[in-house]
């Protein structure tokens, strides 16, 4: 018999930005046996859940609400909102109340946000402060509110670069990259460059923040040239998810994190 990717360890949701491959492309590399992998695909505005007046809980965008309903069918151990935007434009305390609301919906299963994951990532391998590093499609505007999010809890960023794609798009508005192409377009080779190039002697490790930036390919050859630990968006929402399933293989090619130092 073959191999069929059932889900008999643990079976994970994550809701994802509809036109994106790299979030499920990257999970199902790093996936240990007997672990599956279930996307949600979101369409809504960014961030995916609005707070109401008093801001004392938020709505869930209806993508998600239908995803969070059929998650539920599926005997999930762990859901995670996958989308470093949300939690970095959603505002103090925007995490745990997206946790709260998508634990109503789905009784039983450990939920996380990609913010949650990378902050217990960055905890567990002692970066911080870390170097920042972020797709060319967020516009300057972004880049200060993504350190200003891991600032805020106690992960501030020695320095945020982000990535130059290259002759051909780098002139093209931030804001334009994906509608173009540059979503399925990224090639990892220039992107460790610029990252082993950047790091400074200050920075602890590096933080590749966003779901659909791909990068978990050179997460090895980074750290074996740099000597620190190097987190990425999805690798630490597998990661942790992992962790709430209650399993922790050693999963090797990805990094110290997965590999089991912490």
């Amino acid at each position: 018999m073959q191999a069929d990717n059932w889900g008999w360890r643990a079976r994970i949701g994550m809701f994802i930005v509809g036109n994106e491959a790299v979030p499920e492309a990257e999970w199902w590399a790093m996936a240990p046996e007997g672990v599956s992998i279930h996307a949600a695909r979101v369409t809504a505005p960014t961030p995916w859940a609005a707070w109401n007046a008093d801001r004392s809980a938020v709505a869930l965008a209806e993508d998600v609400v239908r995803g969070a309903k059929q998650f539920a069918t599926m005997k999930l151990q762990a859901v995670v909102m996958g989308h470093s935007s949300s939690s970095i434009l959603g505002g103090d305390g925007w995490d745990e109340a997206v946790v709260a609301a998508l634990s109503a919906l789905l009784p039983g299963v450990a939920v996380s946000t990609n913010g949650i994951d990378c902050l217990a990532a960055l905890r567990a391998m002692g970066v911080s402060p870390p170097l920042l590093v972020l797709p060319p499609w967020f516009g300057l505007p972004f880049l200060d509110q993504a350190a200003g999010y891991l600032a805020a809890r106690g992960a501030a960023p020695v320095r945020t670069i982000r990535y130059d794609p290259g002759p051909g798009w780098r002139d093209l508005p931030p804001g334009d990259l994906y509608g173009h192409g540059m979503g399925f377009a990224q090639q990892i080779a220039p992107l460790y460059e610029q990252v082993r190039a950047a790091c400074p002697d200050e920075a602890d490790g590096v933080l590749l923040a966003g779901t659909g930036f791909r990068c978990v390919g050179l997460i090895e050859a980074l750290e074996q040239d740099l000597g620190r630990p190097v987190v990425t968006a999805n690798q630490a929402s597998l990661w942790h998810g992992l962790r709430r399933a209650g399993v922790r293989p050693a999963v090797q090619g990805y990094g110290a994190l997965l590999r089991g130092a912490v």
